[in-house]
């Protein structure tokens, strides 16, 4: 009784081992995914790959955006002013 209580608990331990080994190796090459993502956008665009010049990258795309769907609403001049601040910030931040 006691080698198929060992037998059970040493399937277990090598499932989860499995498991754990599984998940860590998904992550770590999702870093790196994520990591050569970030770099070759900053690299593409000319900017420092930091988190705060890729938050700002998304406020500017996000302003664009509200720019868009002002078009779409017919609000022309909040358009113009949606792109406006975008081609600011976007601008500040490429150059």
């Amino acid at each position: 009784m006691e080698d198929l209580f060992a037998f059970i608990g040493n399937t277990l331990g090598e499932g989860i081992r499995l498991i754990v080994e599984l998940l860590s190796g998904l992550f770590r090459h999702a870093d790196n995914a994520v990591d050569g993502l970030f770099s070759g956008l900053s690299e593409s665009l000319g900017i420092s790959a930091s988190w705060i010049s890729l938050l700002i990258l998304v406020l500017g795309l996000w302003m664009l955006w509200r720019g868009f769907s002002a078009l779409l609403r017919r609000a022309f001049i909040a358009t113009l002013l949606w792109w406006l601040l975008a081609l600011l910030v976007l601008g500040w931040l490429i150059n």
